[in-house]
């Protein structure tokens, strides 16, 4: 029996795929073991949003083989889109997939896996509904992704996504629903809906508020997350459920990527550093205890200190709980590689610092407003003596005890706040 190991590289889409992928090799005659394994075939679902995601993906290519010289390695996804030609030279691959076939790796592979040369897959992608045969049952995670959507029509001037990924499409209604009804089924308490731009999904007339709505009629779910979402995507609707809904979690990543209007402009974002503000205020004032993450991209070609002071204050202003800060990275295809000037490495770098600096101050004051309050946890594995676990709104909490309590809601009583740690005691008689 031929071994096979995964490695999931980027987005919570690319996670919550390579939980399908690797179900679909259940069905097979393949053993499926943990990555740091020796395998026969290593999968290496692929991220390119930046040139620093491409080195990953080569340095896990590298280390693989260093370890066994004699693995097969099979890229799919976001990279193999894009550089097909590049990953060709590289060792030991014997398939490069692209997104439109990806999700059928197994009968690839299986169908392959005597030929001597290279099988490459790179159809175009369809803007069509789709469907996904296996549910994500990923054992390594208590929380569960579901995929309601993909691709994305934006074309922000510094993303290669739209490139990579095709043009924006949504998940038949039915079967998402289907699939988190198996992932409950299969023991799962709390789902993280995803997409490459889940707030645009529209298939046969429902958006994501329906999907939410019907995914709370699921008995054994309790809780439902959403990953990630934009400004402009039926967001005040969001907002106004989750401060009713006992099921949705509060919890916010709302991309900003420039608190700076020209920036914007030349991103091709369509909303103002006004209309923004008034979206973060409106989650923050409707939903108490909400937590609202960000994307920020620092050295956007073209951004002065002028420009880079009106982000830092923008987004200082405004009760965030974290940002996510991307260090601009030049993408071939889209239109800000032929933006220039650019921006110094050394300057990126400076005010990548500074805004990672300001997020980590923000996270404390937002973690300070919980000493001595209890919140529900939900726990996911024991590390070095503590069980950790998060809560609705995206706290990891700590605590020590003799139980197990993989997969189990608690509620802990919030004693410790140190360095961005958390510790807590749980309530156990509860």
């Amino acid at each position: 029996m031929l071994k096979i190991s995964f490695y999931t590289l980027g987005c919570r889409s690319n996670k919550a795929e390579t939980s399908n992928i690797i179900e679909s090799f259940k069905k097979t005659a393949f053993e499926i073991v943990p990555f740091n394994k020796p395998a026969d075939i290593l999968v290496i679902n692929s991220c390119t949003v930046t040139a620093k995601a491409d080195r990953d993906t080569k340095k896990i290519i590298n280390k693989t083989i260093n370890l066994n010289p004699e693995v097969k390695i099979a890229l799919i996804g976001c990279l193999s889109e894009i550089q097909q030609d590049k990953l060709l030279k590289l060792p030991n691959i014997f398939w490069v997939i692209g997104n439109a076939d990806k999700m059928n790796l197994a009968s690839i592979v299986k169908n392959t896996l005597d030929k001597r040369k290279p099988s490459v897959v790179l159809n175009k992608i369809k803007k069509e509904s789709f469907t996904i045969k296996n549910p994500g049952i990923d054992k390594k995670y208590t929380r569960a992704n579901i995929k309601i959507q993909d691709g994305c029509d934006n074309y922000c001037s510094y993303c290669i996504i739209p490139y990579s990924r095709g043009p924006a499409r949504s998940r038949e209604f039915e079967d998402i629903i289907n699939e988190a009804a198996e992932l409950c089924a299969a023991g799962y308490r709390e789902i993280v809906i995803t997409g490459i731009n889940a707030g645009s999904y529209n298939y046969n007339n429902k958006n994501i508020l329906d999907v939410i709505k019907e995914l709370e009629t699921i008995p054994d779910l309790e809780r439902i997350r959403i990953s990630s979402i934009e400004s402009t995507d039926v967001i005040k609707d969001i907002i106004d459920r989750m401060s009713v809904s006992k099921k949705l979690c509060r919890f916010l990543h709302i991309s900003l990527q420039s608190g700076c209007d020209k920036i914007l402009s030349f991103m091709n974002r369509d909303y103002t550093t006004d209309y923004y503000r008034s979206i973060i205020n409106y989650s923050y004032n409707n939903v108490p205890g909400i937590c609202i993450g960000t994307d920020i991209i620092a050295g956007f070609p073209g951004e002065t200190d002028i420009d880079f002071n009106q982000t830092k204050s923008f987004v200082e202003s405004l009760p965030f709980t974290y940002f996510h800060v991307f260090s601009y990275s030049d993408r071939k295809k889209t239109k800000s590689f032929e933006l220039n000037p650019k921006t110094p490495s050394e300057t990126i770098k400076r005010r990548t610092n500074l805004l990672r600096a300001l997020s980590n101050k923000k996270r404390e004051f937002f973690l300070s407003g919980f000493l001595n309050k209890t919140l529900p946890v939900l726990f996911e594995e024991q590390k070095n003596d503590l069980w950790t676990g998060l809560t609705d709104n995206y706290i990891r909490v700590n605590v020590k005890s003799n139980q197990n309590l993989e997969n189990k809601i608690y509620p802990v009583v919030i004693t410790d706040i140190a360095d961005n740690t958390v510790k807590g005691n749980i309530i156990l008689n509860n």
